[in-house]
This record gives structure tokens, C-alpha cells and sequence, in this order.
């Protein structure tokens, strides 16, 4: 048997490699610290504070650059790869003030950072806060006035500012997507460096920034509204309530606090008091009254001016995802609306009120093409609404396809008899088609027109035309219904007419030849040959008389997005 060694470690032993580690800790930490750029460096003269100035410049962007672009706990450099290629391009020299004074164009860029808001921007995200107190520092404090480092960090901020004010200007914050990508969305920090670059070089900030700007003219009518909202806008942060919650609990206390600091007097946990407070609340917004959260009301009591301001924020991005040039002749279906426009470049030719889908069945953000009309459609319904509505239907009684007034057929196109079908094996899907036939019972109406895409979604009329009267019309289950059917069917047959008679005029469609196939409700299929661009888009505000009108979001885009992108930005 081995005997068991033991090995013994000495005190001295443990000592000396404790103290080895503890000393190479404190050296590492000691080399971090001797890269931050320090607080204060008084120069002697203007002159020596530029030299000191640029020392501190790159100091301080070596710093950031090793540590995630922070330059201090309260501090972050957003645009540092930009920011460390046009210093080292400068040598690091001052770029925004020279001999302890602000050159014109940082007075330019720091108004703009200020008022930002105007461009539906957030003045914080471009260092407001830090540059406003260094600018009243070096005012104020005769002392600071010659501190280099004071100087170099405002000098930097500036430049990540306008990094970032030029990034969020021409493409926002928005992530791309493939329905709304630009042609220009994929542009990389070559593109804004040249552009910043000749901007400090020709000392022009304000134009090339607003050269960058959306030339859409919806864009500009809602920019030009802004002021307006700002001057009437409350910016106090409100508790947002969060709705539909499964904790009702945590649902009810959010919407105490919320009312609490609306100037509601509530006894804390006392439920009949607050069922009394909500009471007031909903006579006082006009909401029928029921003393219960609903969505209604806490869409509501979530309408903030700051909700709105992000909502306007968001908006003014979602106009930088289009093309900067559209076609000159285009639909545009805005879904909170509840509007289509026929569009000539920026004038509106006609408007019609539509339908667009339920919250369940929404309309989905689509870009394409009308290729064809028909007169006197069926209507394949989708496996979808097959999914949801027909299949529980036709299990709760037998006779609902012959009630609705739809036919059961094979892929073939043979007639099935449903009573001869077992509906209870099917549950999300079914081997047959059904169709609606054509009719002025059909739910297509009399008109249908096609474009290409993946969701099975078109324009059409519709037959239940009564409800164009609603004030909200989130009603269908994702096609668009059209009031102004006629009017667009004709515009198409014209245009098409048009460019007819300058190739061959045999080949287009008369508009007396569409009125006849209607009056005798015949199926025709009517191609359309200069394809008429279609936009279904989600636009929840708009600039309209110099004011900024709100739409209802009706499917939740504009939280769900502002929550992602804004829900930690300042107020103030």
C-alpha cells in the first residue's frame, strides 16, 4: 500500500501569490484608469488649449473605443467607427470651437440638437443635456472657459451628434423590412462620413442635414404640424397601462397609479373607490361608462401628448422607408385611416373611404401592381377564414355553406355535396375549395381588382356597402373594400385608353364596354396594361390644415413598435 503524500502549501508561499494577483489587478485597473481623459486640464492660453485639445481628443476616442464608446458612466458615443476615421483624419484637432471660442457651426448643430423634436427626433439621443451644461459652464465660469478638456469632450459629443442626427434623418430608427426597403436603405458609413465631412469642411450643417430629408410631401405636411402639437403638448411622463394583462391585479394597479397622477383622488386598494375614478374618467373622455378597464378606455388614458409625440416619431421614419422617388401615378391605402387615395405625384386625384381588416384578420402592409379587373367575381375563400369561420360553422349545422351561399368543390372544380362530408376529421384545413359564386350578393361585389401577392389580398367592391357609413370600418377579413370602386375602374380604363391610342387602339378596354358587362352581370376579365402601383401602408398620424390628426391604431403596430424602439427615450 502507498502511503498517502500530502503537499503542504507554506503561509509565505500563499502569501506571496495573493499579493502577485492582487498587484497585477490593481496594475490593469491603474492602466484603464490612466486612458480616461480627466475632468480638468487648464490651458495657459487659447492657443495652448487647442494643442492640449487634441491630445485629449484622441485620448478620450481611444478610451471610448475600449470600452463599448463610453466615455463615462452617463456618456456613450453612438457613431464611434465614424467618429475615430474623420479624427485621425484631422489629427485629432479641435473641430467644433478654436481658441476657447464656438465656431458658427456649432451654434448651428446645438440648435438643431435642441430643437430636434421639430424633425421628430429626440433631442437627448444627440447629447443635449451634456452639451447644454458645457456650453453654460464655459459662459459662466471664467475658469472653466480655459479648461482643455471641458472643450475636447464637447467637441466630440458635436461630432457624434451629427453622425447620428444625419443617420436618423435619412434612414431612421425603424429596422428594414422587405415590404418598405429602399433602394438606398442598405447605405453604409462611407456615405455619411462624406456627406458630414463636406458639411464641416463648407460649414453648411443645417441644409445638407435637411438634404437628407424624405421629399415625400406627406412627410413635410406632418413635419410642418409639429410645432402646433409642441406648443399645446404636455410633456409629463405618465404610467402607461399595459392591456390585455392576465394579472388583473397588476392591470388595476396600473391604472390607480395612472389616474392618481391624472388628479384622480383614489383610497389605495380600495376598489370601489377606484371603480368611481374610472366612472368619472370614462363620462369625462366621452367612453360609455361602466367603471371597468377596457380597451377602450385604456387606449384612452394611454394617449398622452408623449405617446403622441413618439407616434409622430415613428411615422416620420416609417415615410424614410419609401422609395425617394414614387411612380407618377400610385394607390395609397393608409389602414388607420380607413382611406385610399388615387395619387398623381403629390396630388390626390380622388379619395374613397375603405374597409380594411378586422384586428384578427388584419390587412397586411403590401407593395405591387393591379394586373386585371374582373366584373361579376367569385370569391375563393382563403384556407384561413376556411380555418377559423367556415369549418366550426358547418360543424355546428350542416346547412351553413348553403346559407352563406357557398358551393363545395373538388381542386378539379366538381361539385361536392357537403352533407356527404365527415367535417368532424378536419381541423386546419379541408381537401376541397369553396367558393362564393358571382353575384350582387357576392361578398366581392360586382368588381374586383388584382394584384400579385403572397397573401391572396385585393381591392374590391363590396355588398355590404352600408357599412362605408361607419366611423370605424376595421371590418373585413383582409381585403380592401372599396366605396369609390367606379371611379378607380375608370381612371384605370382611361389611362389605359390613353397610352392605347398611341400604340395599337384595339387593344384596351372601353369604359362603355365595362358598363355594358356590369349591367348584364357577365364575368369579364379585363388586363390592365399600364399596372397601376398599389401601397397598403400603416400611417397612424397625419399633417392635415397645419395640425397633426391622430388615427386609431387599430392593430396595436404603433405600441408594439414604439415599446421596441422609443420606450427608453427622455422626455425632456
Amino acid at each position: 500500500m502507498q502511503p498517502i503524500t500530502k503537499t503542504i502549501i507554506y503561509p509565505a508561499q500563499f502569501i506571496t501569490w495573493q499579493l502577485i494577483v492582487v498587484m497585477l489587478c490593481i496594475a490593469a485597473c491603474n492602466n484603464t484608469e490612466n486612458n480616461k481623459v480627466t475632468d480638468t486640464v487648464i490651458a495657459e492660453t487659447p492657443q495652448q488649449a487647442d494643442v492640449k485639445q487634441a491630445e485629449l481628443i484622441e485620448k478620450l476616442v481611444s478610451y471610448a473605443a475600449a470600452h463599448e464608446g463610453k466615455v463615462n458612466d452617463s456618456i456613450r458615443l453612438k457613431q464611434l467607427v465614424l467618429l475615430q476615421k474623420l479624427y485621425s483624419q484631422n489629427n485629432y484637432q479641435p473641430i467644433w470651437n478654436k481658441e476657447e471660442n464656438w465656431e458658427a457651426i456649432a451654434d448651428s448643430l446645438y440648435n438643431i440638437v435642441r430643437l430636434s423634436r421639430l424633425y421628430g427626433l429626440f433631442p437627448a439621443d444627440y447629447h443635449s443635456h451634456s452639451l447644454l451644461r458645457i456650453r453654460n459652464t464655459v459662459i459662466t465660469d471664467s475658469l472653466q472657459r480655459k479648461n482643455a478638456a471641458l472643450w475636447a469632450r464637447a467637441d466630440v459629443l458635436f461630432t457624434d451628434a451629427l453622425f447620428g442626427i444625419a443617420h436618423d434623418l435619412k434612414l431612421g430608427r425603424l429596422a428594414k423590412d422587405s415590404v418598405t426597403l429602399r433602394s438606398d436603405s442598405l447605405l453604409n458609413d462611407d456615405y455619411f462620413f462624406t456627406i458630414c465631412r463636406e458639411a464641416i469642411t463648407n460649414k453648411n450643417i443645417r441644409p445638407v442635414l435637411e438634404a437628407l430629408e424624405p421629399q415625400h410631401e406627406g412627410y413635410h405636411r406632418l413635419k410642418s404640424a409639429i410645432p402646433a402639437f409642441l406648443d399645446s403638448a404636455t410633456f409629463k411622463k405618465f404610467t402607461y397601462v399595459f392591456y390585455p394583462n392576465k394579472d388583473s391585479l397588476a392591470l388595476l394597479k396600473q391604472v390607480e397609479k395612472r389616474l392618481s397622477e391624472a388628479g384622480f383622488n383614489i383610497i389605495s386598494n380600495d376598489t370601489t373607490s377606484l371603480k368611481e375614478a374610472i366612472s368619472k374618467y370614462q363620462k369625462q373622455k366621452g367612453i360609455k361608462v361602466t367603471g371597468k378597464v377596457g380597451e377602450q378606455t385604456t387606449r384612452s388614458l394611454n394617449n398622452t401628448d408623449w405617446e403622441k409625440f413618439k407616434r409622430i416619431a415613428l411615422t416620420l421614419d416609417r415615410y424614410k422607408q419609401l422609395p425617394d422617388s414614387m411612380p407618377g401615378q400610385y394607390i395609397w391605402v393608409n389602414i388607420p385611416s380607413y382611406y385610399m387615395q388615387l395619387r398623381q405625384a403629390d396630388t390626390v386625384v380622388f379619395e374613397s373611404r375603405v374597409v380594411v381588416g378586422k384586428p384578427n384578420t388584419r390587412t397586411p402592409l403590401l407593395t405591387g401592381s393591379i394586373t386585371n379587373m374582373v366584373t361579376y367575381p367569385q370569391w375563393t375563400i382563403p384556407t384561413s377564414i376556411i380555418t377559423k369561420e367556415i369549418l366550426p360553422g358547418v360543424k355546428r349545422n350542416p346547412n351553413y355553406l348553403a346559407k352563406k351561399g357557398y358551393m363545395l368543390l373538388t381542386n378539379e372544380g366538381e361539385l361536392v355535396d357537403p352533407a356527404t362530408v365527415n367535417w368532424l376529421k378536419y381541423t386546419k384545413g379541408i381537401p376541397y375549395r369553396v367558393v362564393q359564386g358571382s353575384g350582387d350578393d357576392n361578398a366581392l361585389g360586382i368588381l374586383k381588382f388584382n394584384f400579385n401577392n403572397k397573401y391572396s389580398v385585393y381591392l374590391h367592391d363590396t355588398n355590404q356597402r352600408y357599412l362605408f357609413k361607419n366611423a370605424s370600418r376595421a371590418l373585413s377579413h383582409g381585403c380592401v373594400r372599396v366605396q369609390e370602386w367606379s371611379k378607380l375602374a375608370q381612371f384605370i380604363i382611361a389611362t389605359d385608353s390613353m397610352k392605347a391610342l398611341l400604340t395599337d387602339s384595339t387593344r384596351y378596354t372601353k369604359t362603355d364596354s365595362l358598363q355594358a358587362w356590369l349591367t348584364r352581370k357577365e364575368k369579364h376579365i379585363i388586363p390592365v396594361r399600364n399596372r397601376l402601383p398599389v401601397y397598403i401602408r400603416y400611417y397612424s398620424c397625419e399633417g392635415k390644415d397645419g395640425k397633426v390628426k391622430f388615427y386609431e391604431d387599430i392593430y396595436g403596430e404603433d405600441r408594439i413598435l414604439t415599446e421596441r424602439y422609443f420606450a427608453n427615450k427622455q422626455i425632456n
